[in-house]
Protein backbone atom coordinates (compact mmCIF):
# COMPACT_ATOMS: atom_id res chain seq x y z
CA UNK A 1 0.00 0.00 0.00
CA UNK A 2 1.26 3.49 -1.33
CA UNK A 3 1.63 6.12 1.30
CA UNK A 4 -1.28 8.00 2.37
CA UNK A 5 -2.32 12.00 1.24
CA UNK A 6 0.10 14.21 3.09
CA UNK A 7 -1.75 16.27 5.46
CA UNK A 8 -0.87 19.68 5.09
CA UNK A 9 -0.30 21.45 8.45
CA UNK A 10 -0.54 24.91 9.54
CA UNK A 11 3.27 27.32 9.82
CA UNK A 12 4.33 26.88 13.21
CA UNK A 13 4.50 30.18 14.89
CA UNK A 14 8.03 31.43 16.41
CA UNK A 15 8.56 31.76 20.35
CA UNK A 16 8.25 34.71 21.58
CA UNK A 17 10.31 34.24 25.21
CA UNK A 18 8.74 33.54 28.76
CA UNK A 19 7.31 36.75 30.24
CA UNK A 20 4.18 37.75 32.21
CA UNK A 21 1.78 40.45 30.36
CA UNK A 22 -0.84 42.07 32.17
CA UNK A 23 -3.36 43.34 29.99
CA UNK A 24 -6.48 46.30 30.98
CA UNK A 25 -9.92 44.38 32.29
CA UNK A 26 -12.08 47.82 32.35
CA UNK A 27 -15.01 46.27 34.60
CA UNK A 28 -16.04 49.30 36.28
CA UNK A 29 -16.17 47.86 39.20
CA UNK A 30 -14.66 48.92 43.01
CA UNK A 31 -12.08 46.51 44.48
CA UNK A 32 -14.73 45.69 46.59
CA UNK A 33 -17.62 45.08 43.94
CA UNK A 34 -15.17 42.87 41.94
CA UNK A 35 -14.53 40.19 44.59
CA UNK A 36 -18.18 40.43 46.43
CA UNK A 37 -19.42 39.83 42.65
CA UNK A 38 -16.02 37.19 41.71
CA UNK A 39 -16.04 39.40 38.27
CA UNK A 40 -12.96 37.50 37.18
CA UNK A 41 -14.88 34.53 36.71
CA UNK A 42 -16.71 36.83 33.96
CA UNK A 43 -13.28 37.79 32.09
CA UNK A 44 -12.56 37.33 28.90
CA UNK A 45 -9.49 37.42 26.64
CA UNK A 46 -10.77 37.59 22.95
CA UNK A 47 -7.82 37.12 21.48
CA UNK A 48 -3.58 36.88 21.66
CA UNK A 49 -2.14 40.13 21.85
CA UNK A 50 0.92 38.15 20.40
CA UNK A 51 -1.01 36.44 17.91
CA UNK A 52 -4.52 38.28 17.28
CA UNK A 53 -4.54 35.91 14.30
CA UNK A 54 -5.06 32.93 15.95
CA UNK A 55 -3.27 29.71 16.08
CA UNK A 56 -1.39 30.33 19.28
CA UNK A 57 -3.10 27.67 21.09
CA UNK A 58 -4.02 30.64 23.41
CA UNK A 59 -6.17 29.16 26.65
CA UNK A 60 -7.55 29.89 29.99
CA UNK A 61 -5.26 29.21 32.79
CA UNK A 62 -6.97 29.88 35.80
CA UNK A 63 -6.54 32.36 38.74
CA UNK A 64 -3.74 34.00 41.01
CA UNK A 65 -4.61 36.11 44.11
CA UNK A 66 -3.60 39.08 45.01
CA UNK A 67 -2.07 40.25 48.26
CA UNK A 68 -4.58 42.88 48.21
CA UNK A 69 -7.56 43.47 48.89
CA UNK A 70 -8.70 40.59 50.27
CA UNK A 71 -9.99 37.25 48.26
CA UNK A 72 -9.00 39.18 45.04
CA UNK A 73 -7.89 36.62 42.37
CA UNK A 74 -6.86 37.78 38.41
CA UNK A 75 -7.87 35.79 35.96
CA UNK A 76 -5.07 34.78 33.24
CA UNK A 77 -4.78 33.02 29.87
CA UNK A 78 -1.52 30.93 28.58
CA UNK A 79 0.32 31.26 25.33
CA UNK A 80 1.98 28.41 24.37
CA UNK A 81 4.21 29.56 21.41
CA UNK A 82 4.90 32.68 23.33
CA UNK A 83 5.47 30.79 26.45
CA UNK A 84 3.61 33.94 27.95
CA UNK A 85 0.93 34.16 30.71
CA UNK A 86 -1.29 36.90 30.31
CA UNK A 87 -3.56 38.39 32.67
CA UNK A 88 -6.24 40.59 32.78
CA UNK A 89 -5.81 43.35 35.39
CA UNK A 90 -8.99 45.34 36.85
CA UNK A 91 -8.64 49.00 36.00
CA UNK A 92 -8.80 49.59 40.37
CA UNK A 93 -5.49 47.21 40.72
CA UNK A 94 -1.76 48.19 41.09
CA UNK A 95 0.10 46.63 38.18
CA UNK A 96 3.35 45.39 39.37
CA UNK A 97 2.61 46.64 43.07
CA UNK A 98 0.76 45.57 46.13
CA UNK A 99 -2.80 47.07 46.53
CA UNK A 100 -4.77 49.49 44.16
CA UNK A 101 -4.54 52.30 42.37
CA UNK A 102 -6.90 54.87 45.13
CA UNK A 103 -4.28 53.07 47.77
CA UNK A 104 -1.05 53.93 46.22
CA UNK A 105 -2.26 57.04 44.90
CA UNK A 106 -3.54 58.20 48.46
CA UNK A 107 0.38 57.56 49.59
CA UNK A 108 2.09 59.39 46.84
CA UNK A 109 -0.46 62.39 47.41
CA UNK A 110 0.11 62.18 51.35
CA UNK A 111 4.05 62.33 50.84
CA UNK A 112 3.57 65.12 47.98
CA UNK A 113 2.19 66.92 50.92
CA UNK A 114 4.16 66.13 54.25
CA UNK A 115 7.52 68.71 54.64
CA UNK A 116 9.71 65.84 54.73
CA UNK A 117 9.47 61.93 53.06
CA UNK A 118 10.62 61.11 56.82
CA UNK A 119 7.76 62.61 58.17
CA UNK A 120 5.39 61.19 55.77
CA UNK A 121 7.17 57.58 56.13
CA UNK A 122 6.88 57.90 59.91
CA UNK A 123 3.00 58.78 59.64
CA UNK A 124 2.33 55.95 56.32
CA UNK A 125 4.16 53.05 57.56
CA UNK A 126 4.76 53.29 61.34
CA UNK A 127 4.95 49.82 62.03
CA UNK A 128 8.39 49.63 59.86
CA UNK A 129 11.70 51.43 60.65
CA UNK A 130 12.92 54.57 58.94
CA UNK A 131 14.77 52.99 56.50
CA UNK A 132 12.29 50.47 55.65
CA UNK A 133 9.91 52.87 55.45
CA UNK A 134 11.80 55.39 53.39
CA UNK A 135 12.65 52.99 50.43
CA UNK A 136 8.65 51.73 50.89
CA UNK A 137 7.85 55.48 50.54
CA UNK A 138 10.52 56.42 47.50
CA UNK A 139 9.22 53.11 45.47
CA UNK A 140 5.27 54.37 45.39
CA UNK A 141 6.77 58.52 45.01
CA UNK A 142 9.07 57.44 42.11
CA UNK A 143 6.52 55.00 40.05
CA UNK A 144 3.62 57.35 40.41
CA UNK A 145 5.61 60.41 40.13
CA UNK A 146 7.14 58.92 36.61
CA UNK A 147 3.99 57.42 34.96
CA UNK A 148 2.31 61.37 35.54
CA UNK A 149 5.13 62.84 34.01
CA UNK A 150 4.27 60.61 30.77
CA UNK A 151 0.64 61.26 31.27
CA UNK A 152 1.23 65.28 30.82
CA UNK A 153 3.30 64.50 27.64
CA UNK A 154 0.64 62.05 26.03
CA UNK A 155 -2.32 64.13 27.32
CA UNK A 156 -1.65 67.78 26.63
CA UNK A 157 -5.11 68.88 25.87
CA UNK A 158 -6.55 67.03 29.34
CA UNK A 159 -3.77 67.43 30.81
CA UNK A 160 -2.89 71.23 29.67
CA UNK A 161 -0.42 73.04 32.07
CA UNK A 162 -0.58 70.31 34.78
CA UNK A 163 2.55 69.61 37.13
CA UNK A 164 2.99 65.80 37.71
CA UNK A 165 1.58 65.46 41.52
CA UNK A 166 -1.50 64.00 42.02
CA UNK A 167 -3.12 67.50 43.58
CA UNK A 168 -2.40 68.77 40.34
CA UNK A 169 -3.79 65.71 37.85
CA UNK A 170 -6.58 65.40 39.93
CA UNK A 171 -8.04 68.90 39.83
CA UNK A 172 -7.27 68.96 35.99
CA UNK A 173 -9.19 65.79 35.48
CA UNK A 174 -12.07 66.20 38.30
CA UNK A 175 -11.70 62.80 39.65
CA UNK A 176 -11.23 61.47 43.12
CA UNK A 177 -9.07 59.00 42.16
CA UNK A 178 -6.86 60.19 38.74
CA UNK A 179 -4.97 56.80 38.17
CA UNK A 180 -7.98 54.78 37.91
CA UNK A 181 -9.47 57.78 35.20
CA UNK A 182 -6.13 57.56 33.57
CA UNK A 183 -5.89 54.05 32.90
CA UNK A 184 -8.53 54.72 30.99
CA UNK A 185 -7.70 57.59 28.90
CA UNK A 186 -4.54 56.35 28.05
CA UNK A 187 -5.19 52.58 26.80
CA UNK A 188 -2.99 52.63 23.61
CA UNK A 189 0.22 53.22 25.52
CA UNK A 190 -0.37 51.02 28.84
CA UNK A 191 1.66 48.47 27.30
CA UNK A 192 4.97 51.04 27.25
CA UNK A 193 4.09 53.23 30.88
CA UNK A 194 5.47 52.35 33.99
CA UNK A 195 3.82 50.75 36.74
CA UNK A 196 1.22 50.65 39.04
CA UNK A 197 -0.18 52.95 35.89
CA UNK A 198 0.59 50.65 32.98
CA UNK A 199 2.10 47.52 32.20
CA UNK A 200 5.36 48.50 31.11
CA UNK A 201 9.05 48.16 32.76
CA UNK A 202 9.84 50.18 35.95
CA UNK A 203 12.22 53.26 35.19
CA UNK A 204 16.05 53.43 35.70
CA UNK A 205 16.90 54.04 39.30
CA UNK A 206 19.53 56.73 39.54
CA UNK A 207 22.31 56.52 42.25
CA UNK A 208 24.42 59.11 42.40
CA UNK A 209 25.91 59.01 45.45
CA UNK A 210 27.45 56.59 48.11
CA UNK A 211 24.59 57.95 50.47
CA UNK A 212 21.96 56.48 47.71
CA UNK A 213 23.51 53.03 48.07
CA UNK A 214 23.63 52.95 51.77
CA UNK A 215 19.63 53.71 52.13
CA UNK A 216 18.71 51.44 49.64
CA UNK A 217 20.86 48.49 51.69
CA UNK A 218 18.57 46.27 54.60
CA UNK A 219 15.71 44.52 54.15
CA UNK A 220 12.42 45.81 52.99
CA UNK A 221 8.71 46.42 55.10
CA UNK A 222 6.71 43.48 54.77
CA UNK A 223 5.12 44.50 51.49
CA UNK A 224 5.04 42.17 48.31
CA UNK A 225 4.53 43.10 44.56
CA UNK A 226 2.82 40.94 41.77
Amino acid sequence: MGPGPKVKCPPRLAPCGLRLVQVRFPTGLTSEEYVKQEAWRFARLERCPFHPEGGCGLARHGTYARVSPPGCLIARWWCPTARTSISLLPDFMCSRLTGTLAEVEAVVAAADAAPTREVASEVLRPDVELPGALRWLRRRTRLVHAGLAAAIGLLPGLLARCEPTITSVRSALGAEVALVRLRAELVPHLAALPPPLGFGPRPAQRRSSLTALQQESGTDPPSGTR
